[in-house]
Formats: C-alpha cells, sequence, structure tokens
C-alpha cells in the first residue's frame, strides 16, 4: 500500500464486536490527514444489496444454499457499482464486513464448507481481496450482550453457530498475519483505534 494509491480495508468479526465504530474512527482521521474515503457496508452498500440484506437477515426463512448465493450477488454488484470505482479514483474503502464474512457465516456457521464458500465468494467479486482485513475478536456471550434483545436471523442464532465464526476467523487470521490484524473487541474503542491506526500508518496510507 502506498499513500497516493487506492486501499481496500475490511473490518470483520462477529455481531455486536464493534466493528462499525472502528470504521467510523478510522474514516476521520484518514479523512482528516486528506484522504478520500468511502465508507460502505455489506450486505448493502447500494440499492440492490440493501435489498438482499433486508431479505436475508429480515424476511422469512432462506435457505443456506440460497443465502450464500445472494450475499454472494451483493458482492459482486457492490464491487463493480461501488468498490472498484472507488479504488481506481485512488480512495481508502472501508467497508464493514466482506468476504470474510460470508466465508465464516455460510462456510463455517452453516457448514456449507468454508473453501466452497471462498471459491464462490471470490468469483463474485472477481479477486478482489482487502489490503487490510481487521477483525474485531469478541466472544459470542459479549456479542449477545451488546445486542441486547433485537436480533435479526442470524443474530438470533445460537452461540455454538457464532463460536464456529470465531474460530473461523481467528484462524484465517492466524494464517495470513501480513494481511489481518486480530484486535480485542472488548477494550476501549479508543484503544482498539490506535491499534489500527498504527497498521495503517505503517502501510503508508497516512502519514503518521
Amino acid at each position: 500500500m502506498t499513500g497516493r494509491d487506492g486501499v481496500f480495508i475490511a473490518f470483520e468479526g462477529g455481531d455486536g464486536a464493534g466493528k462499525s465504530t472502528q470504521v467510523r474512527l478510522l474514516a476521520e482521521v484518514l479523512r482528516a490527514r486528506g484522504r478520500e474515503v468511502l465508507v460502505t457496508r455489506q450486505p448493502g452498500g447500494t440499492p440492490l444489496g440493501a435489498a438482499i440484506r433486508d431479505l436475508v437477515l429480515h424476511g422469512d426463512h432462506v435457505s443456506p444454499r440460497a443465502e450464500a448465493l445472494l450475499f454472494a450477488a451483493d458482492k459482486a454488484h457492490h464491487v463493480d457499482l461501488v468498490i472498484r470505482p472507488a479504488l481506481a479514483a485512488g480512495q481508502v474503502v472501508l467497508t464493514d464486513r466482506y468476504t470474510d464474512s460470508s466465508v465464516a457465516y455460510q462456510g463455517a456457521g452453516r457448514d456449507l464448507g468454508a473453501d466452497e464458500v471462498h471459491d464462490l465468494q471470490m468469483w463474485a467479486v472477481d479477486g478482489l481481496v482487502p489490503d487490510l482485513t481487521v477483525v474485531v475478536d469478541v466472544s459470542p456471550e459479549e456479542g449477545r450482550r451488546r445486542r441486547g434483545e433485537v436480533h435479526d436471523r442470524l443474530e438470533a442464532e445460537a452461540d455454538a453457530f457464532h463460536a464456529s465464526i470465531r474460530e473461523h476467523f481467528l484462524a484465517v487470521a492466524r494464517g495470513n498475519p501480513q494481511r489481518y490484524l486480530v484486535v480485542d473487541g472488548t477494550r476501549p474503542p479508543e484503544e482498539i483505534h490506535a491499534e489500527v491506526l498504527a497498521r495503517v500508518e505503517a502501510a503508508g496510507v497516512v502519514d503518521p
């Protein structure tokens, strides 16, 4: 990553981990230091993505394979219309979830096979991977406590489902420490942000 090129950073983790807060904090600093920043999320980020998000997370039952295909469709559309153009324009793209979430939730959580869902996701996004993926790690119990009484279809799954997802995120990060940063989501948000910013500065996205 170099300071004036487009840079792609994804934030991953379980439900209730605090990803959105970290996206917002990093965006504020990068903008203050002169970078043009696009903040987006998946599923969502486009009208089609918003419709898919509502259908899968808040609609009637969706079969696991259909769920995986719908999320892949969202990412294919999102990458083509939003992410690649922003990167080509030299922007920093910060996304709340990307392909790792689909592999974790549908591959590991739904037990469809991480390799199979990964291959589907990579085909959908034409091989586009983030320069850095930040995994905000909390236990399933802590995530449930933070979410309170309101849950979408995936959040409402049992703790064993969320434990499988957490372990997948951590295993992937252990296998590729150059592209992943795992942060303890139970720490104060400003402390987590400082750790993320230090990694981003070290990569040359902005000057320290």
